[in-house]
């Protein structure tokens, strides 16, 4: 194959064992998609038809459901049915897809990001809270996040299957992922797929940076909060998004910053499971399905949860 024109598909990554072990995953990996599709699609909807919930901190977390259903559903089902089937392959098309995958990752940090910029308001400015953050600047701030993913994800996508190909077609990861591509490249042209994953990192360093400088000022505001339940009150506002955004980072960080000595294809097998697959699925968990006002909503519109609370 001298270049990526020739390529019509790609191997992926099998899950290794026994033809039992490839139907656990995928009995696994449906178990985590239903999940996943469950958790967002409750979210949603109940965002979306619960007029109470039409607040910035909800419209901001309607816009993350969205990206976690669109993340998970470009690579898992891919994978269930490889594994059903037993199968590896991939086309180039759908390769190329999953890849773009990495624009529903972007904008999901650029999210997080605007969502603890929502926090910081709330708490440490609430009586401008309406000012700075109406309907219109959220609306504003949702089509930046989302236009700079796309562009994010546009130039990374056209930089790397713009490469010549000459290494084969396997792919040592159970999604088409950048870095695997890379591999596959017989050309120092990749130096410049390099720079623009550096610039990305820069990137995701200062979303994390800026997060972190948010929530200081948050943590420092509620410690002057004279009452006790003041105090818990903001905490309990801020600690479902603060626990997304430690999953989040911490899995992508670990898989892209670890040390290549103890780098492995199983090992990079599972960190590529927790940082694409358990977030998505989690997410609806850990900060909404435990929010009380989104509970009481969804008793007003599934028969006999409000007599089960």
């Amino acid at each position: 194959m001298s270049n990526s024109s020739s390529i019509t598909h790609f191997l992926l990554l099998p899950f290794p064992g026994t033809r039992q072990l490839q139907l656990l995953h995928f009995c696994l990996f449906l178990a985590i998609y239903l999940a996943a599709l469950l958790g967002n699609g409750l979210i949603i909807t109940t965002i979306a038809w619960d007029h109470h919930l039409h607040t910035p901190m909800y419209f901001f977390l309607l816009n993350l459901a969205l990206l976690d259903l669109g993340a998970i559903s470009t690579t898992v089902p891919k994978s269930m049915d490889n594994s059903l089937w037993d199968t590896r392959d991939i086309s180039f098309a759908g390769c190329v897809a999953q890849v773009f995958y990495v624009f529903l990752i972007a904008t999901e940090y650029f999210l997080l990001t605007t969502m603890s910029y929502d926090r910081y308001i709330a708490i440490c400015r609430p009586l401008h809270y309406e000012t700075l953050l109406g309907s219109r600047v959220c609306l504003h701030l949702a089509a930046a996040v989302w236009g700079w993913g796309f562009l994010y994800a546009l130039l990374h996508t056209a930089s790397t299957f713009s490469l010549p190909l000459c290494q084969g077609n396997v792919l040592d990861q159970f999604f088409c992922e950048i870095p695997q591509i890379l591999k596959l490249s017989c050309s120092t042209s990749y130096l410049r797929e390099l720079w623009l994953i550096v610039a990305s990192g820069c990137l995701l360093f200062v979303c994390f940076v800026l997060i972190v400088v948010s929530y200081v000022q948050i943590f420092r505001a509620v410690l002057r909060v004279p009452s006790q339940q003041g105090r818990h009150k903001a905490f309990a506002t801020c600690l479902p998004h603060l626990a997304v955004v430690s999953l989040c980072f911490s899995t992508t960080f670990f898989a892209h910053l670890k040390p290549p000595s103890i780098s492995s294809p199983s090992l990079d097998l599972v960190i590529a499971v927790l940082y694409s697959v358990v977030p998505p699925a989690m997410n609806p968990l850990i900060y909404s399905l435990r929010n009380q006002e989104l509970k009481a909503a969804l008793s007003k519109r599934i028969p006999g949860c409000s007599q089960k609370q």
